[in-house]
């Protein structure tokens, strides 16, 4: 391959010769290597595919993890297609040892899935799957419900990671595993690591304001709303409302909707925030006492709070 380089012997522009195969750049006029030992760094496009017709050029693998004994980097044999001639005995060799990490595989496989239906960032999935190998190497999860568990250890590191799932939303994802089964195999992880460590595991605090962001945005609440909201949200903390804080915002976005143009009916901020309505009912009347003092007054001066419902009625 022939191009223009700057000789320093010639002391001009010549034409070089590329040679890829030594990695040798050399001036054509003098003999000069300009260039030793280069890296080719585009693209090789060539396959080394047998008859099978696969002819993708790509020879990697999936990603290195750390959390499997040989880091995914061990070499599968896979069984040959349109009757190609391979030997057989290699297979048969290699299904014949077993894969022990063959449970892990489908354990980070399914939190993959869940994870991604929930659109949950990296930095949880991963720390889900923290939690599960570490149950896994306690040699307790043999016999248990494996999307139970797997939900589990996502609430359990949405709640560490400061970006809590409510149990609705990770059961409405889950197609072999009722609420129920999910809270008893969080309870469950939750004993068995607090045996491995010897202390209690770190849950994470859940405010009402971690649920807010993606409540308002299920709703499609303006800014101006959602700011309420927020501001709702951190007054209402000053006073001793024993409600749970997934039902107090909920409440609170139902209190902020009812003072804006587009009121939003009980029933759609149910499904919205998966609280029931007679959850957010009770939580509005604990709130209703101290709307005055806790809805920011930018926003309630241009709105009559008596626009807000009695909660007897």
């Amino acid at each position: 391959m022939m191009s223009d380089t700057y000789c320093p012997d010639c002391k001009k522009n010549t034409e070089v010769v590329c040679d890829h195969a030594a990695g040798d750049t050399v001036c054509s006029e003098c003999g000069l290597v300009l260039e030793a030992r280069s890296i080719d760094e585009t693209s090789e496009w060539r396959t080394f595919a047998d008859d099978s017709g696969d002819h993708d050029p790509n020879r990697v693998g999936g990603p290195v993890n750390p959390l499997l004994g040989d880091a995914a980097l061990s070499t599968v044999i896979s069984r040959a297609t349109n009757g190609a001639n391979v030997d057989m005995s290699l297979t048969r060799l290699q299904n014949r040892g077993g894969d022990p990490d063959r449970a892990l595989v489908l354990a980070f496989k399914t939190i993959s899935s869940m994870a991604d239906r929930l659109s949950l960032v990296t930095t949880i999935k991963d720390r889900a799957s923290e939690i599960y190998k570490r149950l896994e190497d306690q040699k307790c999860t043999r016999g248990r419900n494996l999307e139970a568990l797997v939900a589990a250890c996502i609430y359990i590191a949405c709640r560490q990671e400061s970006k809590p799932r409510t149990v609705k939303e990770i059961c409405s994802i889950v197609a072999g595993a009722t609420k129920k089964e999910i809270g008893r195999a969080k309870e469950f992880i939750v004993k068995q690591l607090k045996v491995e460590k010897g202390e209690s595991m770190e849950m994470g605090t859940i405010h009402a304001g971690d649920y807010l962001r993606r409540f308002c945005s299920n709703l499609g609440m303006s800014n101006e709303e959602v700011k309420a909201v927020q501001e709702t949200v951190q007054k209402a903390g000053n006073f001793d409302i024993r409600r749970s804080p997934i039902s107090i915002a909920a409440a609170i976005i139902f209190m902020i909707t009812q003072l804006s143009e587009s009121k939003k009916p009980l029933r759609d901020i149910s499904l919205a925030t998966t609280v029931a309505e007679g959850t957010i009912k009770n939580a509005y009347k604990d709130l209703y006492p101290h709307a005055t003092k806790i809805i920011p007054e930018w926003y309630s001066k241009e709105r009559d709070l008596k626009n807000l419902s009695s909660p007897k009625s």
